[in-house]
């Protein structure tokens, strides 16, 4: 078994849809980005990448490459299971924590579960979803970005 942790944040203003673990939330603007900038989608491909002991994100699929502009995260992320596999590991489960002040995010929890388990392959028993804010402290907590962060276990035998 392997553990992998990964991080993401993004600033919000995007004049672009919100999206986050693959579901688009109507309030709010959208997160500033290369990609589809699904900051909760990309702590999660980096949390798999490194548990996998594969490059980041970044290695994968570069910010200024022109074939990655306003990507689906979720296509990405799907690439990176394959990547995981292709290394001799499969998904056991995935938790994230999503921290922000703005939108209220608590009634899209199911569906990001949802999405995220299709994503993966995975029951969305084995994804977990969580919110905190940053009680009002820093930049996050003056509601100029989202963060992310992801914990992963990956089990031998693709």
């Amino acid at each position: 078994m392997r553990v992998g942790s990964g991080f993401d944040i993004h600033r919000l203003g995007a004049a672009r849809p919100l999206r986050l673990g693959g579901v688009a939330i109507p309030e709010g603007p959208g997160l500033i980005g290369h990609s589809d900038a699904d900051c909760l989608l990309h702590a999660m491909a980096d949390a798999l990448l490194g548990a996998a002991g594969l490059p980041d994100i970044g290695h994968h699929f570069p910010p200024g490459d022109p074939r990655f502009k306003d990507a689906d995260s979720a296509l990405l992320v799907k690439e990176v299971v394959r990547l995981v596999a292709a290394a001799g590991f499969r998904v056991a489960n995935v938790d994230c924590t999503v921290m922000a002040e703005r939108p209220r995010l608590q009634p899209y929890r199911e569906r990001m579960r949802a999405r995220i388990a299709e994503i993966l392959g995975l029951a969305p028993g084995s994804v977990g979803v969580k919110f905190g804010t940053m009680e009002g402290l820093g930049a996050l907590g003056r509601g100029e970005g989202i963060a992310c962060q992801a914990v992963c276990l990956l089990e031998e035998g693709a």
